[in-house]
């Protein structure tokens, strides 16, 4: 027959209550129900304060850290701050470069997310420009109060312009775009007025840098827009001579190649495993090259390695597409860069990274990072005219330095400094770009003001 509890008029709440039905058990049942009790009690107030700690902390959206009220065209610093109060709390470790701040603008997505519903946008080797921003976006020296940046991130993306007939990126309306995106910045913020662009960063990942063409005569005549001469480009294009498309203070930087499709590479096939390909290249090599306005595609040199080379053994040449070519890359010991229509390829990249001595054959071409990367210790240079004793050139080298540039070629490091990563790693390419921009503080208006107070 159940037990009934009787309770008492004035039964002390609920804690007396609860006493009661204590009291009108068994020894073992008590100790089961008071053990039950105390979980159920312990879960409830946690709960209780879990969620009264939500309620009162709700953490603001990245992508609303820069609204800006319409009605006024520069926001308040003390609006600014409060924002950057709130949201630093979380930034990562700055690491080396805890003095260098970095405001990236919040433009409306049609010059830079939008661009992304075509995937291509963010993992073809334009896509420094898209790259770059998030790992700004993410990282450390990033502020969120543009009145104590050293610099002004612009991010728009320009290459994602995929053409209907070729599949390239068509960058013609590179110019307008840009400049549509300065008049925005300078209509709802004072800072590129206030120095002209001069603290301003931009990226240019294309053939011709800021020039914005994939031919250099059209490139070269067209020349950097005037909107951007004064400012910071990071650019893919870079050369040892004196040339109207780096006429411009500008950093070199590493084309994009997706670090997945690297690690997915290198996951089957390690690094230093068997290299049964001598010489490897893959890519544009025409047989009857087109005179286009008087250029030549590659200035002939592509040509002149498939005519000498082809019928060779030693040199695994193809002139088709594969999309399983780093499988390729990552067994052969020599891997050809000559130039196409500009004189950086990413090819350079990828053969870095899987651990192929890059053979770069583009007369005066600069490289990504060189403080950082040793490239006479890791790579060769043959020049353009000399494609016709590339054989003997590495034959020698295979005979006498082989292994040294490969123990340089696959230390870790050198293969993280030309990889950009979502989130940035210490020594990685984006973490270069930073190092790079540090060292050019001199240029920050808030620094050059505080001096001179």
């Amino acid at each position: 027959m159940p037990e009934f509890i009787h309770r008492p008029t004035n039964n002390g709440g609920f804690y007396g209550g609860m006493r009661l039905l204590h009291r009108s058990r068994p020894p073992a049942e008590k100790s089961l129900f008071f053990r039950y009790y105390k979980w159920v009690l312990w879960i409830s107030l946690s709960l209780y304060f879990f969620s009264s700690y939500f309620i009162s902390h709700k953490p603001m959206p990245l992508s609303k850290s820069h609204v800006i009220n319409s009605k006024s065209v520069h926001p308040s610093r003390a609006l600014f701050e409060s924002i950057n109060a709130t949201l630093q709390e979380s930034k990562p470790d700055r690491g080396s470069f805890k003095d260098l701040k970095v405001f990236v603008y919040e433009l409306p997505s049609k010059y830079n997310v939008d661009w992304l519903a075509n995937e291509r946008c963010s993992n073809h080797l334009f896509a420094a420009e898209v790259a770059i921003h998030r790992a700004l976006l993410n990282s450390g020296v990033r502020t969120f109060d543009p009145y104590e940046a050293d610099f002004f991130f612009v991010p728009v993306y320009v290459s994602c312009n995929f053409s209907t007939v070729n599949g390239f990126p068509a960058i013609g309306h590179a110019r307008s775009l840009l400049y549509s995106a300065i008049q925005h910045i300078s209509s709802q913020y004072l800072f590129w007025n206030r120095s002209q662009g001069f603290d301003h960063v931009f990226v240019a990942s294309h053939d011709y840098g800021a020039c914005f063409h994939a031919m250099e005569d059209r490139a070269i005549t067209d020349g950097i827009p005037e909107f951007m001469k004064n400012s910071i480009i990071l650019q893919t294009f870079g050369v040892e001579y004196k040339h109207p498309c780096q006429d411009v203070e500008h950093v070199v930087i590493p084309p994009y190649i997706p670090p997945a499709s690297l690690r997915k590479t290198l996951e089957k096939f390690p690094v230093t495993g068997r290299r049964d390909v001598w010489v490897f290249f893959r890519g544009k090599m025409e047989v009857n090259p087109k005179n286009i306005s008087g250029r030549y595609y590659s200035k002939k040199v592509r040509t002149d390695i498939w005519r000498r080379y082809n019928g060779d053994r030693r040199f695994y040449l193809q002139r088709h597409r594969f999309p399983g070519y780093q499988s390729e890359i990552i067994r052969s010991v020599f891997c050809l860069c000559p130039l196409g229509w500009a004189p950086w390829s990413p090819r350079l990249v990828e053969s870095v990274a899987l651990g192929c001595v890059p053979v770069i054959i583009a007369d005066g071409l600069r490289l990504p990072f060189p403080s950082a990367i040793r490239w006479p210790e890791i790579s060769l240079r043959v020049a353009e005219k000399d494609v016709k004793k590339l054989g003997r050139i590495l034959e020698h080298v295979a005979a006498t330095n082989l292994s040294s540039i490969q123990r340089n070629l696959w230390e870790p490091a050198v293969r993280r400094a030309l990889m950009f990563n979502e989130v940035v790693e210490k020594g990685d390419a984006a973490w270069h770009v930073m190092e790079a921009l540090y060292a050019k503080l001199d240029r920050s208006y808030r620094r050059s003001k505080v001096s001179s107070q």
